[in-house]
């Protein structure tokens, strides 16, 4: 089993994970838009142009999302975070640097009692991300 993380746009998908795949050395492996499938005829040029379904693969990790169908509210990014666990302090700060890119930092990436280094921030995209190196174990 593997857990995958699957985020809603309004339509900026393509956009956010162009952005993804730059900060985070990843490669979009798949993308379709809503015009690619049946039935969708009675959308609008602009609602066939959003994604329907977009996959960004970082070494053997996933990461999906899809723009809300063109017919439905959208009603944001709640309540969760994107969560990225690291192996070195320098990782973290680059990963984090790269995606506070016109976003807004929640907590400045540093030390903490928890963790070697720590940030949080929200993207340019509205999706909020957690960067987290662990302190070393065996050093405690």
């Amino acid at each position: 089993m593997k857990l995958v993380t699957y985020l809603m746009f309004s339509g900026q998908a393509e956009e956010a994970f162009n952005f993804y795949a730059q900060c985070l050395g990843g490669k979009i492996t798949m993308l379709s838009r809503y015009g690619d499938a049946p039935g969708s005829e009675d959308l609008s040029p602009e609602g066939q142009q959003q994604v329907m379904h977009v996959r960004l693969e970082v070494g053997d990790q996933t990461l999906m999302a899809s723009d809300n169908h063109p017919s439905m509210p959208y009603e944001g990014i709640r309540g969760c975070q994107v969560a990225i666990q690291t192996q070195t302090a320098a990782e973290t700060e680059r990963f984090f640097n790269a995606l506070k890119d016109g976003g807004d930092v929640r907590m400045e990436v540093g030390a903490t009692f928890w963790s070697e280094c720590f940030g949080m921030l929200t993207d340019k995209f509205g999706v909020e991300w957690m960067v987290n190196c662990e302190k070393n174990p065996s050093a405690a």
